[in-house]
């Protein structure tokens, strides 16, 4: 069935969610601490600019003197309120997105069997790329990121952990660098909000 091929587990479920939101707070709390230095930098340059100005007032320094500096302040200025202003506080938009998409996953199933044809029909739209049949097979492509979702599924490897995995691995593996789990949060995190949950 290809829409149980995706299926997520509860219990992965619940994990994956609480990666997203770790992962969330993270960046929460980077964004904040990179801004608090921008605008500290910020702070800088403008004294230096009044400062500047206040010189040339009294005498202290000549004119071209002074424009010449101005004109390098005003850039950095420019430079470091751009950088404030590309700074996102949160992307929560992309983790509830994320979120939903795993949640469709984990419904789908039982989602396609309660529907009709046409609720099927745009279920499969929404997990599916392409499709080819031969006489014996279908082979679906899925979107991403169904795609990898279904990679996961299939082996059932869904972390390194081994309590969220649903097959004992006949061979101890060896550590790796980060958690099959958290890379799958990581590009559900990245991927555009494009998908709702269905049905719900």
């Amino acid at each position: 069935m290809i829409v149980k091929n995706i299926t997520i587990p509860d219990e992965v479920l619940v994990a994956l969610q609480e990666s997203l939101d770790r992962d969330n707070e993270r960046t929460r709390t980077e964004t904040a601490s990179h801004r608090a230095g921008l605008e500290q930098r910020l702070a800088v340059v403008r004294r230096r600019m009044d400062q500047g100005y206040q010189d040339k007032l009294d005498g202290k320094i000549p004119e071209d003197f002074w424009e010449r500096k101005m004109s390098e302040w005003r850039a950095e200025e420019q430079q470091i309120q751009m950088a404030i202003n590309g700074l996102h506080e949160s992307n929560a938009e992309r983790v509830l997105s994320a979120k939903r998409t795993l949640e469709l996953a984990n419904k789908a199933y039982s989602l396609y069997l309660t529907r009709n044809s046409t609720e099927q029909a745009k279920l499969l739209r929404m997990v599916l790329l392409n499709c080819s049949i031969d006489a014996v097979s279908i082979y679906p492509t899925y979107r991403k990121p169904f795609d990898m979702i279904f990679e996961r599924a299939k082996t059932e490897e869904w972390s390194e952990r081994e309590d969220l995995n649903l097959r004992t691995p006949l061979v101890p593996k060896q550590p790796r660098k980060c958690y099959l789990i958290d890379s799958l949060s990581l590009a559900l995190r990245h991927r555009p909000p494009f998908y709702t949950v269905f049905g719900t």
